[in-house]
């Protein structure tokens, strides 16, 4: 009789573990978004990382669908209808505000939050943050940094671009309004605030900055010390050897790599003298990072695949099926070898930390790209003088 009560007993025991091992696993469709790069084929980088997400949750048989969104596109593309967009998209952080206006990014909670906040540095956390709320998983930081051939530049001339521009001439994308802003905050401008969120300080590019800052670049085009790199000509001006310099990000790594070979250095920004002092060029910074969208039909599930593929494991999977170009932002992985040993990855993570300002990421934004395209333009083709 004891034996038969022992039987049942273990027997109910099993019953109650595999209650739920029949289950089904929740059949959904989810749509990523990102860029062409990133979806070009199974191998890359989207697809695999969701077929191991797929693995890695069983609670869920997930059908992906994969549809071309460029980061800094997503805040055109995502808010034209938020409902049709992609359940989990990739976004640059400057389009924050705008999303966040149409009601297109989802605010993080619980593990999401929690993962975000223990990987990534003060900055990358900023970046994806606006009032109390945090939106995004970056995934890699954003700025533009200094390459330079080392042959020619020795590890004091790269800290003041006056030194670098007496031995040999360097490539500027003057007419980029994202570069453009360097010369200015060297000068003491401010865009919206000292924190870029305060929408109704505006942009102090003009008067006594205006005038240092412009009068410098004016100078330096004119002397032939500095030329424009747009178009491809600063890459072409590398190549052929006729600067030592150009400023650009990891997407430019493989082609500065490949017109230096051995003399291929990166390094954070240097210094520009203004009315007889030295003054620290600082770049926009930001991050680009996975967001959910809060029109998904399945939230639970968009925000886990957000966080998945901007893990700190993903972002070294991304890494290397993208050749390099997608530098990781997770703290840890920054101080592995792999990281540490690649000049474009130091380059941009001491840029970020040392020699950038966050760019902001709030609506009124939008007035400061054309006004600042012209100048520039206006610039390099010699309108505006000394």
């Amino acid at each position: 009789m004891k034996k038969i009560i022992a039987l049942v007993l273990v027997l109910v025991m099993v019953l109650s573990l595999c209650a739920g091992c029949g289950k089904k696993a929740e059949k959904m469709t989810l749509k990523v978004w990102g860029p062409n790069e990133d979806q070009a084929s199974a191998e890359s980088f989207l697809p695999v990382a969701c077929a191991k997400f797929n693995e890695a949750h069983p609670e869920w048989d997930i059908e992906f669908v994969f549809e071309v969104c460029a980061e800094g596109d997503a805040g055109s593309m995502v808010t034209k209808d938020p409902s049709a967009a992609g359940d989990v998209y990739m976004f640059a952080n400057d389009q924050l505000g705008t999303l966040l206006q149409a009601n297109a990014i989802a605010r993080l909670g619980g593990a999401a939050l929690e993962q975000v906040k223990a990987d990534n540095s003060e900055t990358m956390v900023a970046s994806v943050t606006s009032g109390d709320g945090v939106y995004g998983v970056p995934f890699t930081g954003n700025t533009w940094f200094m390459y330079y051939d080392s042959s020619v530049y020795t590890a004091e001339d790269i800290k003041s671009l006056d030194a670098m521009m007496a031995k040999k001439p360097v490539a500027f994308e003057v007419t980029n309004a994202w570069y453009l802003p360097a010369f200015y905050f060297a000068a003491g401008g401010t865009m919206f605030g000292e924190n870029g969120t305060d929408g109704a300080a505006g942009v102090t590019f003009g008067g006594e900055v205006g005038t240092a800052a412009t009068t410098y670049i004016a100078n330096a085009l004119a002397a032939g010390t500095m030329i424009e790199a747009g178009g491809g000509a600063g890459m072409d001006a590398l190549r052929n050897g006729t600067v030592g310099a150009v400023f650009s990000g990891t997407w430019d790594a493989a082609n500065v790599k490949d017109a230096l070979g051995d003399n291929y250095a990166a390094a954070q920004l240097p210094c520009i003298t203004l009315n007889g002092e030295q003054k620290q060029m600082l770049s926009f910074s930001g991050s680009k990072a996975f967001a959910a969208n809060p029109n998904s039909q399945h939230m639970e599930a968009a925000v886990a695949l957000a966080a998945w593929l901007g893990s700190a494991e993903m972002q070294e999977l991304h890494f290397d099926l993208r050749n390099g170009e997608v530098i990781p932002c997770a703290s840890a992985l920054l101080a592995n070898e792999k990281f540490a040993a690649n000049p474009a990855a130091v380059a941009q993570n001491d840029t970020i930390a040392n020699t950038s300002k966050l760019q902001p990421s709030i609506p009124e934004m939008g007035t400061y790209w054309g006004n600042a395209e012209s100048l520039g333009k206006a610039l390099a083709n010699g309108e505006v003088n000394a």
